[in-house]
């Protein structure tokens, strides 16, 4: 049985920024450090910076007076910084840059009086988030789809008058069948002129597709809780190969590689390597004989941590 191992995959620059804000934070600052939601949606790693210090809540009167606190990657609702400077907290700031360039274009769509679509998920953080971002005093509505079935039951007040944004997260196959329906209904979408959907997820996306031509079974390393994940399995199954979600080797059962001659391994943008290594291994263990890495989209994007934070790490 071969093993080849997707490229890109893993970390992302957003995910790598976020968690390294938690883990400078609680070295300069100390614990507990409190983060309102996961900073990123992956046990691991939520578990690891729990064990460091952090101290994960849902809101903001989770968190003590004159405590710090940290926005997760996947940004938040402008009530919740309006609230965190009402009290006076500290805060660091891990939204993805790419998540603030959509919030960015939906304030300024909210101000030139448009309604706004958001193609994503109900109830991802992501998406309150950015919901959270439109100001309805102004005047318009902000209108969330999931699917091409939730456009014919759309209501907006002007269809000349209408911009669409979307989760940086999703499928870029299926984000594409919504947007030409948004486009054949409403001919006048205004849009950003760069797509929403972030490089890292398109990349991933790629990848995994081009694994799919190869191999017999799919495994994504990520948590049922991390979109993009998701996404990655969904590409298998929709393509007749069947494709595992699993946090880890722990995860894996025998059963899947049975009688399979190639298994795609791959990992969601906020699992970490050491994950993939502990599940290549466990293949190994079951027959997984030869191990590729196959050639894929470089990637050298960095994002940078708040100036605070810039400082040399202790030795």
């Amino acid at each position: 049985m071969k093993v080849l191992l997707a490229n890109p995959r893993g970390f992302c620059a957003g995910v790598d920024r976020a968690i390294d804000i938690v883990e400078r934070a609680i070295e300069l600052f100390g614990a507990p450090m409190y983060v309102r939601h996961e900073v990123v949606h992956n046990k691991f790693v939520v578990d690891r910076l729990r064990g460091l210090g952090a101290v994960f809540v849902d809101e903001l009167d989770a968190v003590p007076d004159g405590a710090t606190v940290i926005f997760s990657a996947h940004g938040v609702p402008s009530r919740v910084e309006r609230e965190a400077e009402r009290r006076g907290l500290a805060v660091f700031d891990a939204t993805c840059p790419l998540v603030t360039k959509v919030h960015m274009e939906v304030g300024k769509y909210a101000r030139d009086g448009l309604d706004v679509i958001l193609i994503g998920h109900a109830g991802h953080p992501e998406v309150e988030g950015t919901m959270g971002r439109f100001d309805p005093s102004l005047g318009g509505r902000i209108h969330l789809v999931e699917t091409v079935d939730d456009i014919k039951e759309l209501a907006v007040r002007d269809p000349a008058r209408l911009a669409v944004v979307t989760q940086t997260t999703l499928s870029v196959d299926d984000t594409a069948k919504v947007m030409a329906a948004l486009r054949e209904r409403f001919p006048s979408l205004a849009a950003p002129r760069k797509e929403d959907i972030c490089y890292a997820t398109q990349n991933r996306q790629d990848a995994v597709k081009q694994l799919v031509a190869q191999c017999d079974v799919i495994v994504v390393v990520g948590s049922q809780t991390s979109s993009n994940s998701n996404r990655l399995r969904e590409i298998a199954t929709t393509r007749g190969i069947p494709g595992y979600l699993v946090d880890g080797a722990e995860d894996l059962e025998r059963k899947w590689f049975d009688g399979k001659r190639a298994v795609g391994v791959t990992a969601g943008a906020s699992a970490p390597e050491s994950l993939v290594r502990e599940v290549v291994e466990r293949l190994r263990e079951w027959g997984g004989e030869e191990v590729i890495e196959v050639i894929g989209q470089e990637e050298s994007v960095v994002f940078g941590l708040p100036q605070s934070l810039r400082v040399p790490r202790r030795q």
